[in-house]
């Protein structure tokens, strides 16, 4: 477990931790599953962003984007390169080959830039909004680890990957679906309690939890129709997408 907790701090951070000594599927399947735990050193930055910009009487917006900048920087920008990727390889050609290619060059091109622009916007949106509830900015901060659950789902198995080679490969079909349910029910059982908190109506986690697995769902099957299966940049996708879901549908 301790190898597994590595790899998913130095996968998914930029958190320096030691290296795992392997990996081995048996390290990098457990390490998805611990991913929401993983980053909640991110989750806490930017609920300090957001409380600091709000105690400060600091512009919203700018303090959203600030937040959403912090978290880029604390995952290395790692989902958002896979974001764009996927944007521009799903957008370039309804050749298999041609759409993986793109993926794998990694330039950003306008459909990447595009998807980039509408997804951290969504996302900066959302947070002016559920900075001003009281207690939002820990709620962003638990919204920011449950989007890490989107692995969860990509890894699961039955979703196939779409090559042999690349990041993703040491990942797919690593979890077994009885993990995926349990995980994601665990998250939102987090989210029904977090609204409570914030003087919202419990049953608006489930809503959050709906709209953001029936998202990631809707990414992998249209992966799996283009490229065959999912690969790296899918994953990093599915969580940045997720992300805004789950923002966009907490504000």
């Amino acid at each position: 477990m301790i190898e597994s907790w590595r790899f998913a701090v130095g996968t998914l951070t930029a958190i320096p931790v030691k290296p795992p000594r392997s990996a081995a599927r048996e390290i990098t399947g457990p390490s998805m599953v611990l991913a929401p735990l993983a980053v909640v050193p991110l989750g806490l930055l930017v609920a300090l962003v957001l409380w600091g910009g709000r105690e400060l009487s600091l512009a919203p917006l700018g303090v959203a984007a600030v937040a959403v900048g912090a978290l880029a920087l604390g995952s290395r920008a790692f989902h958002l390169d896979g974001l764009a990727d996927t944007a521009d390889g799903l957008t370039a050609s309804y050749d298999r080959e041609r759409s993986l290619a793109v993926m794998k060059t990694g330039d950003t091109g306008p459909a990447g830039a595009g998807a980039l622009v509408v997804v951290l916007g969504a996302q900066a949106g959302a947070l002016v909004s559920i900075a001003a509830m009281p207690n939002g900015p820990w709620l962003a901060a638990l919204l920011v680890c449950v989007s890490r659950g989107a692995v969860v789902v990509t890894c699961m198995r039955g979703v196939p990957g779409a090559r042999s080679d690349g990041l993703g490969a040491t990942y797919v079909e690593s979890i077994h679906p009885v993990v995926t349910v349990a995980s994601w029910t665990v998250l939102t059982a987090l989210m029904c309690g977090a609204f409570v908190l914030v003087d919202e109506p419990w049953w608006r986690g489930l809503v959050c939890a709906g709209v953001a697995l029936l998202i990631v769902t809707a990414v992998i099957r249209r992966a799996m129709s283009r490229l065959g299966g999912v690969t790296g940049d899918i994953f990093g996708a599915c969580v940045e997408i997720s992300l805004a879901a789950l923002l966009v549908a907490a504000s």
